[in-house]
């Protein structure tokens, strides 16, 4: 599909699902782009586990045991906190971002052993961008707070960067990170905060959950940092693909995943 393919809901479960059921349509094997936007009557409450995120974890715990090919696949959780290490962050603490950034530096020499860390990791990048010359790396997030907190609300400066040509611009033909590029907050109205996801490609079965996960822990640390309220979450994706297994694998799941979605509240998490 060579259409604009936008989803939009309330929940990133539902959200998630319908970009699946997108891709596992009869013909379909790529959609350029994927637009899914998830906006959040409660601020907090997609951080809450849901049917379909347990159905999800379950499918690739089987999936990884069953299918050789399937091994490499993570959870959700494990997906999420290449984006944001929601663990290592304590939002009631009063220097919640400075005690986060402590942590994961502390903790990154060991989180780079994962072979599939071997070139960084997202929330790595973000806060500890490539050094230059004689030049510490540079943590954009907090630089982002830095400058919104000092009075400047110029919306530009408010993204950060991923891709790296200097590293990136490799002649490999599979490189595997980084497909994000690119991740903007952008501040709505006087007290909202929303956030934006850039990827080149995107798979949407193994990724795609944990990626707006993510994506939304991330904005949510964000917009405690600026003194908003975080209520959404946009992914754009270049290209979207369904990912390892395929729709042979996955077309025996269909029903039971339209079955869940169909008794999910819209409002769930």
């Amino acid at each position: 599909m060579s259409e604009v393919c936008t989803i939009h809901e309330t929940t990133i479960s539902a959200a998630w699902s319908r970009a699946l059921l997108q891709m596992l349509k009869p013909g379909v094997t790529e959609i350029a782009p994927m637009i899914v936007s998830v906006d959040l009557d409660d601020t907090t409450g997609f951080d809450r586990e849901t049917e379909i995120q347990r159905w999800l974890d379950k499918t690739i715990v089987e999936l990884r045991r069953s299918n050789p090919a399937c091994k490499k696949l993570q959870s959700t959780g494990t997906v999420s906190n290449t984006i944001f290490p929601n663990s290592m962050w304590n939002p009631n603490s009063a220097d919640g971002a400075e005690k986060l950034f402590e942590r994961f530096e502390r903790a990154w020499p060991k989180i780079k052993k994962c072979h599939q860390n071997r070139r960084g990791s997202y929330f790595q990048r973000l806060t500890a961008f490539r050094a230059t010359g004689d030049e510490r790396p540079i943590n954009q997030l907090q630089h982002i707070i830095d400058t919104y907190r000092s009075g400047n609300h110029r919306r530009s400066a408010l993204q950060t960067t991923v891709f790296d040509p200097a590293l990136d611009h490799v002649n490999s033909r599979q490189l595997g990170f980084p497909c994000l590029h690119q991740v903007a907050f952008s501040p709505i109205g006087t007290d909202e905060l929303r956030v934006t996801g850039f990827y080149a490609s995107q798979y949407i079965f193994d990724r795609a959950f944990g990626n707006y996960l993510g994506l939304c822990r991330l904005g949510n640390f964000m917009a405690k940092q600026l003194g908003l309220r975080f209520t959404g979450m946009t992914c754009i994706a270049s290209l979207a693909q369904l990912g390892t297994p395929g729709k042979t694998v996955l077309r025996s799941l269909e029903a039971e995943l339209e079955s869940i979605l169909k008794a999910t509240p819209r409002t769930a998490a």
